[in-house]
């Protein structure tokens, strides 16, 4: 299981978290975020793979960015079409596009269609007007519905107690969780402790 952690910014929490076995860390290059980390990051980590978060973006401007931090994976939060999602997979890149999911709405179905064979990954997040980040969850169940074959990665208010939950969930598309404001101090700032115990009992610990 792949295990992201997204919304970092200082250059000591980066440090502190990639040595606790994380896969990817996402650090987000969007202005309206409260983790937007400017335009270039403080530490560049080498132990992780690096996902840079985006939101309608102009493309040239992703791969700028993406060049300067030495990015491997994008991550999509905006209404960017999918051939957006082909120009920068022909790139080189790896490609997340997310889509917010509403408790009590059906699954956008039709919308995530639209996508398959454009992106490497999916990403399901709870929708909000802030694109992420609001730790709120969606209701799990409603990925029921989803029967496409782009893997996708569980996303929105997952915290430290959702571990054994998160370690049972069964979708035959579930490649990983994305972790974020469930394990802040503060806004970008990240409990080392907190992740270390929850990549703990998703990988080591028998049920």
């Amino acid at each position: 299981m792949i295990i992201k952690v997204c919304g970092m910014r200082d250059s000591e929490n980066i440090r502190a978290v990639e040595k606790i076995g994380v896969d990817w860390m996402g650090f987000i290059f969007f202005p309206g975020s409260s983790r937007y980390v400017g335009e270039g990051l403080s530490y560049i980590p080498e132990k992780v793979k690096r996902v840079g978060v985006f939101v309608n973006e102009p493309l040239e401007s992703v791969r700028v960015i993406a060049l300067k931090n030495r990015l491997q994976i994008i991550q999509l939060h905006g209404n960017e079409p999918p051939g957006y999602c082909v120009s920068l997979k022909n790139a080189g890149f790896t490609i997340v596009k997310a889509f917010g999911i509403e408790s009590g709405k059906p699954f956008p179905e039709e919308l995530v269609e639209q996508y398959e064979g454009s992106c490497d990954y999916f990403l399901f997040d709870t929708r909000t007007a802030q694109h992420g980040g609001s730790g709120r969850k969606f209701h799990w169940k409603l990925l029921s519905s989803y029967r496409g074959e782009t893997p996708f990665l569980l996303s929105g208010g997952v915290r430290a107690e959702d571990a054994v939950e998160v370690k049972g969930f069964n979708h035959a598309q579930f490649a990983g969780v994305d972790l974020n404001s469930g394990f802040e101090t503060t806004p970008a700032i990240k409990d080392s402790i907190r992740l270390q115990n929850f990549i703990k009992t998703i990988r080591y610990e028998q049920d």
